[in-house]
């Protein structure tokens, strides 16, 4: 048998007019009445008519999160954090990916789909400053670097700042001879960039000259693409000590290679990664790592998108965000004593 909302006054001793008012949050509703109301709700079960209420209210309850690849493992975990903090606040979440090029990623943003949301949450892989112009209208948060121009409110993390504290750490343990490994020719604005700018920071306060030969491009950012990374370092001959890699994935695959190829963690090398993934405490060693503060980035960004989607058309300037982050060592690196850097910084955990 449907429940319905009548059921459901009948159950809290008020009218349906009260019912709705609380299933539609609306403000003037005192809190002890509210509080009968969802017992009420939690007891029967009862599931609003959410197409009724999407007419009523003209908004879906459902934002968009479009991200470049959900096989590399940042973003799956971001996936994971902001459909977390979206439910926390009534919304669900309908998840995009645009690994497929430049075209796929228009194509979605610009989609018939987008147009069923209240509020996109867009990380850009294809698109640069240059495409401002080619974004939907309407409620958007972009994470990662301020690449548009407008309104659009950004949250990122402290890319140069955070690889800036990894190659410092590696220089605090006595490594000298620190290949980076990840950066992409093509990119100078994103994260590649900035973490190579951080990279070269540290080895010049250091005194340490950036060879370039100790620079590794990588275009993907996948343990694969690691892996055959390391494999081109060792095969050169190049003599090193320590590797930043700019995501745990690619440290990850380089960690096995370097393993295979008789190399001790971190007697040897000792190899630190970005991103803090979940799977880093479970590596053999366990992975050093800069925890860029995605559940801060996850709940940041869903509360700007929210604001944005409460007061369509504002013309509030846009509003930019650096998450807070942590140096958090551990086995690769022969060091467990964490770094706090940042806001929200905190101490280390296996």
């Amino acid at each position: 048998m449907s429940i319905t909302m009548h059921d459901v006054a009948a159950r809290a001793g008020v009218s349906i007019k009260t019912v709705s008012n609380v299933v539609n949050d609306y403000p003037h509703v005192s809190d002890a009445t509210r509080s009968k109301v969802e017992r009420a709700i939690a007891e029967l079960g009862y599931r609003p008519n959410l197409s009724a209420r999407s007419l009523r209210s003209g908004r879906s309850g459902v934002i968009s999160l479009i991200i470049p690849d959900l096989r590399n493992a940042y973003f799956a975990e971001l996936a994971d954090a902001v459909m977390r903090q979206a439910r926390a606040r009534g919304l669900s979440v309908l998840i995009e990916q645009v690994a497929g090029g430049r075209d796929v990623e228009l194509e979605i943003l610009r989609g018939p789909r987008m147009q069923l949301v209240d509020g996109i949450l867009y990380s850009p892989l294809s698109l640069d400053r240059d495409d401002s112009a080619l974004l939907p209208d309407g409620p958007m948060v972009i994470l990662g670097e301020q690449l548009f121009d407008g309104d659009r409110d950004h949250v990122t993390m402290a890319n140069v700042d955070g690889a800036r504290a990894a190659t410092e750490h590696l220089l605090a343990q006595g490594r000298r001879r620190i290949v980076a490994l990840g950066t992409d020719p093509h990119d100078t604005l994103g994260p590649a960039a900035l973490r190579l700018q951080g990279y070269r920071e540290a080895l010049e306060a250091a005194g340490i000259p950036a060879d370039p030969a100790y620079v590794s491009t990588v275009v993907s950012w996948h343990r694969s693409d690691g892996a055959n990374a390391m494999r081109e370092v060792i095969a050169a001959g190049l003599p090193f000590d320590g590797v930043v890699a700019f995501n745990d994935a690619m440290a990850l695959g380089a960690m096995r290679v370097l393993q295979d190829a008789g190399l001790r963690i971190p007697d040897d090398v000792a190899i630190i990664g970005f991103d803090d993934l979940d799977e880093t405490r479970y590596a053999l060693p366990t992975l050093s790592t800069v925890d860029i503060g995605r559940e801060e980035i996850a709940e940041r960004a869903v509360e700007l998108l929210i604001e944005r989607i409460a007061a369509p058309g504002q013309p509030e300037a846009p509003r930019a965000i650096v998450s807070g982050f942590r140096v958090v060592p551990r086995e690769s690196t022969g060091s467990l004593t964490a770094r706090g850097q940042g806001p929200g910084a905190a101490p280390s955990t296996l």
